[in-house]
């Protein structure tokens, strides 16, 4: 790691064989947290999560013969080639968040490079898993809203990339978003604003902020394109949910926009000023819930923002200029610890 980041935890330059062994520990603790969080969403009941049983007959159906699903292309593929090797249902479930966890990865380590990071991933993956474990919106995304449970970290890494124009991966991260879930296409939709400065992006997004807490986002779709204003409101109807502007989830969802800002001094650079540079796009995943966030479930929308807070509040502890919010020993605990508060969510089925 260069000299800015070369204090990281698990990584001592001088030493390669305590280095690697630092790295079978971080890998060791990786797999253990991960293994116990994938048990506890595997074996769970039928009744936990909204569409569990759903995704269970489908799963079971694809066995005997071929079946026509509403599931996007690759989330289709995916249910099909598990259901034909006879694995279970547990097996099944155990398989889907595997996913969700693979991609946790994907993203992490595209988001480390955003940020500049050389050395230590494994370090931003703990303290990122952390995060997204004590997140009840990742809980969502692994017994819930599945689908979009398992686009929503590839729909941050495709933005990330377009950010940085790597267009390849912006391509690829996008195509595979989409083919977990079509709402991907959404907030790929609003890349083009990463193209415009700091001050732009920022701007638009407190009058997108500001427009839908008056509620002139619902005013307008509902004047100028009704046939959304109705299928947002269709969605799920009658169901036991408060629709409406939700001025809550809005603020809730600013302050994650607000605080690499709020905490840049404690951040070194030049991690700090990439961080906040990052928030561009956070905000362009805000723009959607800005747009359409006052029907049934307006939440869903929050999804792939709330996640990706996840790892950017984790890259404000692994580049922090205070040694012991990067400790390892804080970082491992609070993985561990994490993992059983995930478990405690999964059960209880704590969401937002």
């Amino acid at each position: 790691m260069n000299s800015q980041i070369s204090d990281a935890p698990y990584y001592d330059d001088g030493d390669s064989s305590a280095a690697n062994a630092r790295m079978v520990l971080s890998l060791l603790l990786i797999f253990s947290a991960c293994l116990i969080a994938d048990s506890v969403v595997a074996l769970r009941p039928l009744t936990v999560g909204t569409d569990t049983r759903i995704y269970a007959g489908v799963f079971l159906s694809m066995r005997d013969a071929f079946v026509e699903t509403r599931f996007e292309p690759i989330f289709a593929l995916v249910t099909r080639l598990l259901s034909a090797t006879g694995m279970s249902i547990a097996g099944y479930q155990a398989s889907l968040f595997g996913i969700s966890l693979l991609t946790a990865a994907m993203a992490a380590r595209r988001y480390f490079h955003y940020l500049g990071g050389t050395r230590g991933y494994l370090t931003f993956l703990i303290a990122g898993l952390m995060f997204l474990f004590l997140s009840p919106m990742f809980v969502n995304g692994s017994i819930n809203a599945v689908r979009q449970g398992l686009a929503s970290l590839l729909v941050f890494a495709a933005l990330l990339s377009f950010h940085h124009r790597q267009w390849r991966s912006f391509v690829v991260y996008g195509v595979l978003a989409s083919g977990f879930h079509y709402s991907s296409l959404l907030y790929l939709a609003f890349a083009p604003l990463l193209l415009f400065n700091m001050r732009v992006q920022r701007v638009v997004a407190v009058t997108a902020f500001v427009a839908y807490c008056s509620g002139l986002t619902m005013i307008m779709v509902r004047a100028f394109v009704p046939s959304l204003y109705n299928a947002v409101m269709a969605y799920v109807a009658g169901s036991d949910y408060r629709a409406g502007v939700r001025i809550d989830f809005a603020v809730f969802a600013m302050f994650w926009y607000f605080l690499p800002y709020l905490l840049s001094r404690m951040v070194r650079e030049p991690f700090s000023t990439r961080i906040k540079q990052s928030m561009a796009v956070y905000s362009v995943m805000l723009l959607p819930f800005f747009t359409v966030g006052w029907g049934n479930f307006s939440n869903r929308y929050l999804l792939g923002p709330w996640e990706a807070a996840s790892l950017i509040v984790a890259a404000i502890f692994c580049f922090s200029r205070f040694p012991p919010l990067r400790h390892p020993l804080l970082l491992a605990s609070g993985l561990l610890a994490a993992s059983g508060v995930f478990c405690y969510y999964v059960t209880y089925q704590v969401i937002i």
